[in-house]
């Protein structure tokens, strides 16, 4: 298959979708937790969580804003200036994938879908009592993207739950060990597996490939 620019804009809406989306490879599975000022809690699923920088420690995430659906996520976290990032591992997939359905303001998925509040002491946001790594990130700055009308925004990272036997004396974490799974599109998901840990790249260490 080889497509154009011309054959992509010129497929049918949901199959066009569907191949963009998944043309990057697998994404993170992250539920996105918070709350309005109020005390509504909110859950939603997202894959478009990435890594912007260690010092400070900064995750940025694409939203997509729509003037004509209410986007529960973005509000509470202009609202409270809050919210979590949770891994989402194998034994609760189909509850995750479920956060996606159109759910009223008034309802939250933590109760819709069976998954657990948790808090911690001082962060308001809730996070996922289910997931294994989870992060509570406080919203430094909004970043908008013209071209398609989304929003890229950052968060700083304020706490970090992770399980001690996960993370090794070098602070690399094990995903495979703590049943981590990735999206492809918007609906299928994968496990997985560790295949290879290499030492820092360097040229003077460089292996023989011929």
């Amino acid at each position: 298959m080889h497509l154009t620019r011309a054959d992509i804009q010129a497929e049918e809406r949901i199959k066009r979708l569907n191949i963009i989306n998944s043309i990057s490879g697998i994404k993170p599975a992250n539920l996105v937790g918070t709350i309005d000022g109020k005390g509504q809690t909110n859950l939603a699923i997202f894959s478009s969580a990435f890594h912007l920088g260690s010092n400070p420690a900064l995750v940025g995430m694409i939203l997509r804003p729509d003037h004509e659906v209410r986007r529960h996520t973005w509000e509470n976290i202009k609202e409270t200036g809050y919210y979590t990032l949770n891994h989402v591992h194998e034994s609760f997939i189909q509850q995750a994938h479920y956060t996606s359905a159109k759910f009223e303001k008034e309802e939250s998925e933590f109760a819709g879908v069976g998954l657990t509040e948790q808090y911690v002491e001082g962060f308001v946001a809730p996070l996922v009592a289910e997931s294994k790594v989870k992060m509570g990130l406080k919203f430094e700055q909004s970043v908008p993207i013209e071209m398609n009308g989304t929003i890229m925004i950052i968060g700083s990272v304020e706490h970090l739950l992770i399980p001690d036997d996960a993370v090794d004396e070098r602070g690399h974490l094990d995903l495979s060990q703590l049943g981590g799974v990735g999206i492809s599109g918007l609906n299928s998901y994968y496990k997985l597996e560790k295949m290879a840990k290499f030492p820092y790249a360097r040229k003077s260490e460089l292996p023989d490939f011929s």
